[in-house]
């Protein structure tokens, strides 16, 4: 990626567990520049007390809204967008785990990942059947240096994750993103899974 590419980022507020704050900046986004082209759905959460056998109900339903339901409303937007533009080379990008191919640690975030992994084939098949261009990657990393494991498990659990091995950086996901994006028009990758070579699951 180039570090320094020229262009414009435009931020906009919202939180991706309230329908209407989704449907509202899908809103602003087609005012402003008159709609997506693109979609990356990167917004997940683990709550550490989420186990099947004790969790809570209310971090199930909360995690469901931002694995799953945020992620299935802001592909549908795109696509309502793109389709009403004419615009059939767009791409969707679902930012999975590689908890969404095999179940480690909480049960419940996989099976929102594993949602994930069934949504991205679900979507292709539907997009095939409309003759659309429009095309869907699932990219799903290991352990990557972020808050995540932070925000998880706290300051000190967290970096005692990170500090086991050599962890993928943000930048090396964004690589593999802009190489899908990237492919020719005919080629739809539609499943990247990456991890840190150390790593053992």
């Amino acid at each position: 990626m180039k570090p320094h590419a020229p262009g414009v980022l435009h931020p906009i507020k919202c939180d991706v567990s309230k329908e209407d704050e989704i449907t509202d900046m899908f809103s602003e986004i087609k005012e402003k520049f008159g709609g997506v082209d693109v979609c990356v759905n990167n917004a997940g959460i683990l709550v550490e007390s989420s186990a099947l056998t004790s969790g809570k109900t209310e971090y199930w339903r909360y995690m469901l809204e931002i694995n799953v339901m945020a992620l299935a409303i802001c592909t549908r937007e795109s696509i309502y967008q793109m389709t009403e533009r004419g615009i059939d080379d767009g791409h969707i990008f679902h930012i999975n785990s590689l908890s969404g191919h095999r179940v480690f640690g909480s049960g419940f975030y996989a099976g929102t990942k594993h949602m994930v992994t069934a949504m991205t084939e679900g979507l292709r098949q539907e997009l095939r059947e409309k003759k659309s261009n429009i095309r869907v990657t699932s990219i799903s990393p290991g352990i990557v240096r972020t808050e995540f494991a932070i925000r998880t498990h706290g300051d000190e659990e967290g970096n005692e994750i990170y500090n086991q091995m050599k962890n993928l950086e943000a930048d090396d996901i964004a690589n593999s993103l802009v190489h899908a994006l990237h492919a020719p028009s005919y080629c739809q990758i539609h499943d990247i899974l990456i991890r840190p070579i150390e790593q053992e699951r």
